[in-house]
């Protein structure tokens, strides 16, 4: 669930107006990320995705239209363009759309499926109190 308010703006958009797709097609998650600006990269953590933009925790100053690129895992290297900046945040609008779903997939090994390694999990020890 997203923590910040809604913009009070977003209410008075027209139903099916890209505000009202914005609130409903954001997806929440914690993701690193490698931002570029100007040139130089820096790792951020992304807050939230959508196919047109995401938002990230980013420290540094930006312009506003200010071109960027953004590494995610998953779907790679977008560019787009610095839509607002906030206290350590900063919002970013890709220049084409992304499939947000690609992101939350896992990462694959360049093993042989036989050979990747598989996690086990051991029931945990039962303390003798419980035991019957």
């Amino acid at each position: 669930m997203d923590r910040y308010q809604p913009d009070p703006r977003d209410q008075d958009a027209e139903p099916g107006a890209a505000n009202a797709q914005r609130e409903a097609s954001r997806d929440s998650l914690l993701l690193a990320a490698t931002l570029r600006v100007g040139g130089k990269e820096t790792h951020v953590r992304v807050r939230n995705l959508s196919a047109g933009g995401l938002m990230a925790e980013y420290p540094g100053s930006v312009e506003l239209g200010q071109a960027v690129s953004i590494d995610v895992r998953g779907i790679g290297w977008v560019d787009g363009r610095v839509a607002w900046a906030t206290d350590g945040r900063v919002g970013i609008a890709f220049s084409a759309p992304v499939d947000p779903k690609l992101a939350r997939k896992p990462v694959n090994s360049n093993k042989p499926r036989g050979e990747q390694g598989w996690l086990h999990v051991y029931p945990a020890a039962v303390p003798p109190r419980m035991k019957r």
